[in-house]
């Protein structure tokens, strides 16, 4: 219908096909409307987080925790940090087992157009599975460097918050350089990271340099030659 158009008449008692016209009498009351889901998702991500995480070490299956939900293990806040989804890092060559493992617990398991992923949901949240990180493959040696550390009352391997940093640093790029972001994890976990560590693997490229500079102006880290 065109806008502002007028609306053809109806006879007396018709109504529109598929519709009846109720009998006269009160009013029915609405429905009543469903509560809105709570801005704050990170109980729910917390409850993904530790199904998952059953899953795969029933399954035997290494693993480490990555991403917010492993910055809240080390120590950060989940104030508004639990928003998008639960990240478990698995070497690349057991993602297809760790995908059937999955399977079999009755999750969905799907391959998206990235090539460094699996995805699932669970629980009503997504999951990542994630074979490559920012700065290159999982390997033996960054799931050896896990601490294993309750979440929410689950024991599982959590990435170290030195390699958390290094990720976190990495993925800085011209593209994408959201210091806002990263700053309160590296207020919240600087006493556990080793930064001489994260200056070695990261801090040669721009982004990831001036991040540095910028944690040492606000006296989050020591300068570099003064790391304690």
């Amino acid at each position: 219908m065109r806008p502002n158009a007028p609306v053809p008449a109806r006879a007396h008692g018709s109504a529109p096909p598929g519709l009846h016209v109720a009998a006269d009498g009160p009013e029915p009351h609405p429905p009543p409307r469903e509560p809105d889901l709570p801005a704050d998702r990170s109980q729910a991500i917390l409850e993904t987080t530790k199904k998952v995480g059953a899953v795969l070490k029933r399954a035997g299956h290494r693993f480490a925790l990555a991403g917010s939900v492993a910055v809240y293990a080390q120590g950060g806040s989940a104030r508004g940090g639990l928003q998008h989804d639960a990240d478990f890092c698995v070497l690349p060559e057991d993602a297809e087992a760790v995908a059937a493992a999955l399977r079999e617990a009755g999750l969905t398991v799907r391959v998206p157009p990235e090539d460094w992923l699996l995805k699932t949901t669970c629980l009503g949240q997504d999951v990542d599975i994630i074979f490559e990180l920012s700065y290159g493959p999982v390997t033996a040696e960054l799931l050896d460097r896990a601490d294993d550390l309750p979440v929410d009352s689950v024991q599982m391997p959590v990435l170290s918050a030195t390699d958390l940093l290094v990720g976190l640093n990495s993925a800085f790029s011209e593209h994408h350089c959201d210091f806002g972001a990263v700053l309160p994890v590296a207020r919240a976990l600087r006493e556990k990271v080793d930064w001489t560590e994260v200056r070695r693997r990261c801090g040669d490229r721009p982004m990831p340099a001036a991040f540095l500079y910028l944690l040492e102006r606000l006296n989050v880290i020591e300068e570099e030659g003064e790391d304690r």
